[in-house]
């Protein structure tokens, strides 16, 4: 007798890639730009947001929407900062979805933001799965990691456009080989632009908000 396989993840992944879209088309229609926001716990997501939102403040109207499994830790601290921030509860998913993310996006009243992050749930490996419907995925990877993350964990490095390496200013107790990482993240993802940087001391932040403005510029068609 046969065995049936039924292959259920195609279904649940064409409905994704279908919401998807639409959170796309909403942004794109609305003129705003969804950068969803990747990284281990303690890489400084939340540090490097801040960072960004205090350089780009007085060009544009920012949003953040904080996608935690439970507490208001990090809203918290965008608010406190004076950003406008939503604090999401992913119910025990480890990532997001694009269902979460439009259903998050029309509880915000994204019109007349020029920018949304979304800073995602902190792991390497469910983030990289699940398509939100951003416009544009960043990997945050702070120095202390090691440079061997992308062997480790490829589909990460696949799906960005863009790769921070956060906390520059621990070089001297940790060893990094910048090169080989470069090298690595191209093997995987040749057209991802790396950024090297500081949230505390500021280093390498103009080379990646100049990204950014580009990438706003784009979607705004401005």
């Amino acid at each position: 007798m046969a065995v049936k396989v039924i292959d259920v993840n195609v279904g649940i992944f064409e409905e994704n890639d279908r919401i998807a879209g639409e959170v796309r088309a909403l942004n794109k229609k609305n003129g705003t730009l969804l950068v969803n926001i990747m990284a281990s716990p303690g890489a400084g997501k939340t540090t490097t947001l801040l960072r960004t939102i205090d350089d780009l403040g007085d060009e544009y109207n920012v949003g953040v929407m904080e996608a935690d499994i439970d507490a208001t830790v990090d809203a918290e601290r965008m608010e406190a900062a004076g950003v406008r921030a939503m604090q999401i509860h992913t119910g025990g998913e480890c990532a997001m979805d694009a269902s979460m993310t439009m259903a998050a996006l029309q509880e915000f009243d994204t019109a007349g933001l020029d920018l949304i992050f979304l800073e995602n749930v902190g792991n390497l490996v469910c983030t990289a799965e699940q398509d939100t419907g951003a416009n544009v995925n960043v990997e945050i990877l702070s120095l202390p990691e090691g440079d061997d993350k992308p062997l480790k964990y490829p589909l990460m490095f696949t799906v960005c456009q863009a790769v921070i390496v956060n906390k520059t200013d621990t070089r001297k107790f940790f060893k990094f080989d910048d090169e080989a990482f470069v090298q690595r993240v191209h093997e995987l993802n040749p057209m991802a632009e790396i950024f090297f940087l500081s949230a505390k001391t500021g280093e390498g932040f103009d080379e990646w908000t100049d990204w950014l403005r580009n990438r706003i510029s784009e979607q705004s068609g401005k």
